[in-house]
């Protein structure tokens, strides 16, 4: 594939030659990767519905967040390699469960495989929306490669300050091309449409998740998208941090949000006024989310 040649696929531009088994920033060769395919019921309503989001966690990441969640595949490479032919076949067998979509997690480092899987799966009857569900740290040309093979795009928006970004997840100027690749993602599929069952089906939902100790960055987030993005944006306010990987070992992070930061967090996106999105209970069991690897 010619992209992997000299890989400029996001923000590192490495232009390493993953076709001769080379490996980037991202840890990816030319092979695709993936932990698991399973239906998954903890994403946004939207996306979960009462059948469940067809989810493709794939292995290797261009971050390194101390605090990742799916640590075990993003930073250790726990997963199996399977061929583009066998990429679109996984996303057929999850349409056949009657899932909603087909939600593709940490797609960035495979995005020239995916849109050639998805040619594969559509041509042989793929029919539901696909959800491009990213880290936000984006090329905006890989973005726009894929227009018109992405119907929803679910980003992070995860820091506002290049400080954090060096301190949590080792990459520069975060910020910068996160919003670069928010606002191509919302060129291309808009405000989110929704079926007469209130699932979508296409559109963009900017995701934050909330760190402890650090309420005014997602104080500045917020803010930019009201005043940056489009009046019917979809936000979805992440409460679900709990410490784990390395962040256990951050003075920090090394605990959950507490009720104060989430109330004022709360309040914040009240006197935002922002319309539309959701914004997470605080709970007590935030790893049970985590897919079993």
């Amino acid at each position: 594939m010619k992209e992997l040649e000299k890989c400029e696929i996001c923000p590192h531009m490495c232009k390493i030659n993953r076709n001769i088994g080379k490996i980037g920033r991202c840890k990816c060769n030319n092979k695709i990767k993936i932990a698991l395919a399973t239906v998954h019921n903890y994403e946004e309503p939207c996306i979960s519905g009462k059948n469940g989001s067809g989810t493709i966690f794939f292995t290797n990441c261009n971050l390194n967040c101390i605090y990742c969640q799916n640590y075990k595949i993003s930073q250790q490479g726990k997963g199996y390699e399977i061929t583009i032919e066998e990429l679109a076949n996984i996303m057929l067998e999850e349409q056949e469960k009657k899932v909603n979509n087909i939600n593709l997690v940490t797609p960035t480092m495979y995005a020239y495989q995916i849109i050639e899987a998805i040619k594969l799966a559509k041509s042989r009857g793929l029919y539901i929306p696909i959800i491009y569900n990213t880290n936000g740290y984006e090329n905006i040309k890989t973005i726009k490669a894929l227009n018109g093979y992405i119907d929803v795009y679910l980003p992070d928006l995860k820091y506002y300050s290049n400080e954090l970004s060096k301190k949590y997840s080792k990459i520069d100027n975060y910020f910068k091309y996160a919003i670069e690749a928010i606002k191509e993602m919302y060129k291309q599929v808009g405000m989110p449409v929704f079926n007469e069952n209130g699932i979508i089906r296409r559109g963009v939902i900017i995701r934050h998740l909330v760190l402890p100790n650090h309420i005014q960055n997602s104080k500045h987030i917020l803010k930019w998208i009201k005043e940056n993005m489009p009046e019917d944006i979809y936000v979805s306010v992440m409460a679900q941090y709990f410490p784990t990987y390395k962040a256990k070992e951050d003075n920090l992070l090394n605990r959950k949000l507490n009720k104060k930061e989430y109330k004022e967090i709360e309040e914040f996106l009240y006197t935002l006024n922002i319309k539309n999105g959701y914004i997470q209970e605080l709970g007590e069991h935030e790893e049970e989310y985590v897919p079993d690897f």
